[in-house]
């Protein structure tokens, strides 16, 4: 996607915004005792990535909005789950070459509390929503969002991350 300079009238490409929001709970599981479980949902009727597994919330920061006020807005609606104690992940900067819009900042953030039992809300776009140990995630996993899955899973996910360069 690309937008007008007013002031120059140069085309430039425009970045679109998003927040991510990755439940995180600490649990027994398997032979290797506690570890880290991921909630996902399973996208369908998106037109993007569907079949594939993401975030449990994620969404377009709107116009005026902070990328925390999104994650957290994106997750009521999504998941009906508020008072999320956030935590910045990572900031992606992204390039799809073969995407209408193919410019992206994607703002990660985990969250280890919040209120209300997470469910499905938007039931047309969500097929399933499941915990995952990161280390033994689903078939598929939405690229860009295993690379930052991946990052946690070693603990060495940098401030900044790329993906599609």
């Amino acid at each position: 996607m690309t937008v007008q300079d007013p002031a120059t009238g140069k085309t430039r490409f425009a970045v679109v915004p998003a927040s991510y929001v990755l439940l995180l709970r600490e649990t027994e599981h398997g032979e290797d005792g506690a570890g880290t479980e991921v909630l996902l949902q399973l996208r369908r009727n998106t037109g993007y990535m569907d079949g594939f597994w993401a975030a449990a919330a994620a969404g377009h920061v709107e116009r005026g909005e902070t990328a925390e006020a999104a994650a957290r807005r994106e997750a009521l609606e999504e998941i009906a789950v508020t008072d999320l104690d956030l935590t910045f992940a990572t900031a992606m900067q992204r390039t799809a070459h073969d995407l209408p819009i193919d410019e992206r900042i994607d703002f990660f953030f985990t969250a280890r509390s919040w209120s209300g039992e997470p469910r499905i809300v938007e039931t047309a776009k969500c097929a399933d929503l499941r915990w995952f140990p990161l280390s033994r995630l689903p078939d598929p996993v939405v690229p860009h969002e295993a690379v930052v899955l991946a990052g946690l899973r070693r603990g060495d996910l940098a401030a900044l991350t790329h993906h599609g360069f």
